[in-house]
Order: structure tokens, then C-alpha cells, then sequence
């Protein structure tokens, strides 16, 4: 008989932790990783989502006692990708221009977390080690007889409207907008809308997994906390059908069939698990003083680059806070970046546009494409009696990287492309008197 075992939505805490866990008495071996027999009549799997020789520190691995082995499916086969694309994403000029979007449409027909994929843009490729690829997603449908792993990357999800179940190898995720998880490269995982509607955004990371940044002359404390993270119990799911399993692999997607859930990991150690985390728990740091500080101070986690002090992944959040400097242009202050900025609205406005940037929309400001506030904000920062102010309703975040973006031919061709974004500046008046 089929059987589903669970547990609570119950979390370890801490980032990047040894953990050890079990969802029935005695499944994790006592001695050892791989013994002869393991408990329960389990197999041990290891996953490794590092080389084994990289130093100790930033070696991530699991080990997986499970009723199967991974390697029990079917052959996979390619299908179609629909909107989900990969390196080189689509072959054709970069604009140099600022871009922004509209939110997508929710589906009408059932659409799973994975059929509702649109893949926005990305650089760099998977098959070296580099880059990231930003999709969106909306959903009406759980994922109950379909699995999903990624072989490209690590996912980063915000999700802007709706719950999100993710039922993992390692144990169950909830989140609720304002919440993220991250689902490491290669963890089988399937969806469930409670809701019945869900949408966000995924960042799809093909290099360094992303971790915390380093606080620098912030000291010890500040930004994310690692005790904030929280990584799930062990929980498994026994059961036998006709399911199938998706993967996506050089950016196409692939199919197989498996006569169980690949959910049946009865318990686990380690420290390569998915996690999440609530941007609410950010410690802001910010000018008691003047001038507006660099958005490097709300980094949430990154991905390093190979060259030192480089990005490939930055994620960025601006959240509610205390606004006090003074004469100061309190507003994100106009600028060229050598790092391009994908953007996206989780709620509330963001303090750098009035109009047009709306939950669940995006923007894009590649590299060295000249961005700031329309002429509204400009013109009330500007001339505003400055005293301490709380921004209260908002939520806005970025994936910035060291890449340039290359848009799909879906985000160049779409409806939901503002064209008129670039008349938000047009409205700038010269104040320069002259001589």
C-alpha cells in the first residue's frame, strides 16, 4: 500500500550547517556514511553539489538514505521547452536601451510551477560554470504526479502572489510572498498552489552557490542572519504510480518515466539542502548622517565571480526602513553601472518610481545603461523638508550580476513590454541657470 509520511513544517535553523535528520527512528546509519547495510533496509546516495577536492569550507554534500536509488527511471526523453530557454538564450543583438515589463497574465488552462515558466533573459552558461538565467513563473496547478530537478543551477524563488508547497528530497518548504527559497542544483522537487494561483520570479544560478556576502567594516552583525535560514526536516513519500520525471539539462527540458516518488529520502545529513528565508528578518543598514550609501548594503545572498569582489549573483532587496540623512537626495540617485540590474516589485511601490512599475512587473538596466527616478520623485526629492520618514509598503529586489543580460525573444517581442518606458526621463527640466 501506498504511504506518504510527513512531519510538521517544522525547520533547522542556520545557514550553510552540518545537518542531521531523520523521519523514522534510527534511519541515519551510527557510524560511518556508507555502510555495509544501511538501517531499514535503505540506500545511501550521496549528493555533491561541489567537486570533492574543493577546500572544506565551501564543500557542499549530502547523504541521502532512501527507499530507492536516484538512478530507478525510465530513460529520459527531450520535449518541448516551451518558454524555458538556455545559453546562448536567443542570438541576437543586446539593447543598449532600459527595459521594463508588465506582470504576466495568470493562465487560464492548468499550468504547473514548470509549464508556467518564461524564461526573461540570462548570460553566461551553464556548461561553464557562469552566469544565470532570470525566468517568471505563474501557476494554477500542483505538481502531483510530476517531479522536477535542475541540472543547470541552483533556483532562487519569490514568489509575489500566492503560496508555494515545495515538497523536496529533504523535507517540505512553505513560503508566502515575502518569503524566498533557494532549491540547490540537482534536488528533486515537486510544487503544490494552495491557493490555487501563484506567481514570482526564479533566478537561476549556474555558478558559485549563493551564500551569505561578507559584512566587511559592518562588523559581525547586520543584513541576513544565518540563524534566519531555515533548511527542512526530513520527511518522505512512498508511493508507487505512473509519474514522471522533468529535468532540464543545457537548458532543454527532458522527461522520464518512474514508477515511484523520488521523494523517498527517509533521512539525510549534511550541509547541501534547500532553504528559505523571510526578507522581513533583514537587518537594514543604512546613513545616520548623509549621503545615500551604495545597494550593495541590501545584499541578501551572493554568488561570487572568479575575480575578487565581483558578482556573478547579487540579490538585492529594498525593504521598509528608516530614511534619516540629511541634505541628502534620499531616492536611488541616477547612475551607470559596470553590473546589470534585473528588477522586480514583490508589493507596495518602490521609492524610485511612481508610476509603472507595479508588483509582478520587472525592469532591466543592463550594463552601463543610465537609470534613476522619473521627474516626479526627482522633483519632490529635490525640494522636500527633509525629516526622518519610514517607507513602510514595499518590497522590491534585484538580481544584479557581472554578466550582460541578453533578453529572449519572447521578452523583446511581448505585449507586456513597456515601450514608453523611456518617456519616464523625458520630463527631466534643465535647472542650470548660466552664466
Amino acid at each position: 500500500m501506498d504511504s506518504v509520511v510527513s512531519t510538521e513544517l517544522v525547520y533547522q535553523t542556520g545557514f550553510g550547517n552540518e545537518f542531521a535528520t531523520e523521519a523514522l527512528a534510527g534511519a541515519l546509519p551510527k557510524r560511518g556514511n556508507s555502510p555495509q547495510k544501511a538501517p531499514h533496509g535503505l540506500y545511501a546516495e550521496l549528493l555533491s553539489g561541489t567537486a570533492f577536492t574543493v577546500p572544506r569550507e565551501t564543500n557542499r554534500r549530502s547523504w541521502f538514505y532512501r527507499i530507492r536509488p536516484s538512478a530507478m527511471h525510465q530513460p529520459f526523453e527531450q520535449i518541448d521547452s516551451g518558454l524555458v530557454k538556455g545559453a546562448p538564450f536567443d542570438n541576437q543583438p543586446v539593447s543598449p536601451n532600459q527595459m521594463r515589463w508588465n506582470p504576466l497574465p495568470m493562465p487560464e488552462a492548468p499550468t504547473d510551477f514548470i509549464d508556467g515558466l518564461v524564461t526573461m533573459m540570462g548570460g553566461g552558461d551553464a556548461s561553464t560554470g557562469q552566469g544565470l538565467a532570470v525566468h517568471l513563473y505563474t501557476a494554477n496547478a500542483s505538481m502531483t504526479d510530476r517531479f522536477f530537478f535542475n541540472a543547470d543551477g541552483e533556483m532562487l524563488i519569490v514568489p509575489e502572489q500566492g503560496r508555494l508547497t515545495i515538497h523536496t528530497e529533504m523535507g517540505v518548504i512553505d513560503i508566502v510572498p515575502n518569503e524566498i527559497a533557494v532549491v540547490p542544483r540537482g534536488i528533486k522537487f515537486r510544487i503544490e498552489v494552495p491557493d490555487g494561483m501563484s506567481r514570482g520570479y526564479v533566478c537561476e544560478n549556474y555558478g558559485a552557490a549563493l551564500r551569505l556576502p561578507s559584512l566587511g567594516p559592518i562588523g559581525s552583525n547586520g543584513l541576513a542572519n544565518p540563524r534566519d535560514f531555515e533548511t527542512p526536516i526530513a520527511a518522505y513519500e512512498d508511493r508507487e504510480g505512473d509519474f514522471t520525471l522533468t529535468c532540464k539539462m543545457g537548458g532543454n527540458l527532458w522527461s522520464a518515466k518512474i514508477g515511484h516518488s523520488p521523494l523517498d529520502v527517509v533521512a539525510w545529513h549534511g550541509n547541501y539542502a534547500p532553504y528559505k528565508y523571510d526578507l522581513a528578518d533583514f537587518n537594514v543598514i543604512g546613513s545616520i548622517s548623509f549621503d545615500h550609501p551604495d545597494p550593495s548594503i541590501f545584499t541578501v545572498l551572493t554568488s561570487p565571480s572568479n575575480s575578487a569582489g565581483t558578482a556573478n549573483i547579487d540579490f538585492v532587496i529594498f525593504p521598509p526602513r528608516w530614511m534619516v540623512a540629511e541634505d541628502t537626495y534620499r531616492p536611488p540617485w541616477y547612475h551607470r553601472n559596470v553590473m546589470s540590474e534585473f528588477m522586480g516589485l514583490i508589493h507596495g511601490q518602490y521609492d524610485g518610481r511612481k508610476e509603472g512599475f507595479v508588483p509582478g512587473g520587472s525592469s532591466l538596466h543592463n550594463c552601463m545603461s543610465p537609470h534613476g527616478n522619473d521627474a516626479e520623485v526627482y522633483e519632490t526629492a529635490s525640494t522636500v523638508e527633509l525629516a526622518p520618514t519610514y517607507i513602510k509598503d514595499t518590497m522590491a529586489f534585484m538580481f544584479e550580476t557581472c554578466m550582460v543580460y541578453k533578453p529572449t525573444k519572447f521578452a523583446m517581442e511581448t505585449e507586456l513590454m513597456q515601450k514608453n518606458y523611456f518617456e519616464c526621463w523625458q520630463g527631466l527640466q534643465k535647472h542650470f541657470p548660466g552664466k
